[in-house]
């Protein structure tokens, strides 16, 4: 092993112990205050980018359902994304917060299938649950995320909700939405985290 690659792994090797989760909390407030010094109109025009290299994909091409959260918070907006899948015939089920776990709800329409929920993050009815499906051929997670790294290591907001989910449904393919300014060299990272197979900035797709 080269020095280098001994220096990546003593490093990785911090990532996965007690410092991690000191650094994720450090990063989660970085990146919150990026989100929040952009405009509206900012992040509309990157998020519409980001819309377009996501429809290009082979993955949301294929795809017969997408399972996608609903953004909040200058997160990278889905509600264009949200209404050009319907229209393209797909599925849509969303994210609701019921105690610790997380579940998907189909919906038809982003103005009349949406409550406020958790967080005062808008939620779908209990109407059509959607979790069956996550197991189904032609399925696409579409997730959020904090931070990312080139390796595809991804920092949530804390709740794990996303690892639960995906640990229930092992086969479901994932792609992370992100800003190119949450895209950092290395995050913090724990052994178990589980990877988006890509991320998805306004510049490029990392996988």
């Amino acid at each position: 092993m080269t020095s280098k690659e001994n220096a990546k792994e003593t490093k990785s090797q911090v990532f996965a112990g007690g410092a991690s989760k000191a650094a994720k909390k450090e990063l989660r407030r970085e990146i919150r205050s990026l989100r929040a010094a952009h405009t509206d109109g900012e992040i509309h025009a990157l998020s519409r980018k980001v819309l377009e290299r996501v429809t290009e994909l082979p993955e949301y091409r294929k795809a017969d359902t997408l399972f996608i959260y609903v953004d909040c918070k200058h997160e990278t907006e889905t509600a264009d994304l949200i209404r050009k899948a319907l229209a393209d015939g797909k599925k849509v089920a969303v994210p609701k917060v019921l105690g610790q776990d997380m579940r998907f709800f189909y919906i038809n329409s982003l103005e009349t299938d949406l409550e406020d929920g958790y967080f005062g993050i808008r939620e779908p009815y209990e109407r059509n649950p959607a979790d069956h499906a996550a197991d189904s051929e032609g399925s696409l997670m579409v997730m959020p995320g904090v931070a990312f790294d080139e390796s595809r290591h991804r920092i949530g907001y804390g709740g794990g909700f996303y690892d639960r989910f995906l640990e229930a449904h092992p086969g479901l393919p994932t792609i992370a939405l992100a800003f190119e300014f949450q895209v950092r060299a290395e995050v913090p990272f724990e052994s178990f985290d589980i990877l988006p197979g890509k991320i998805v900035t306004e510049k490029r797709v990392i996988s």
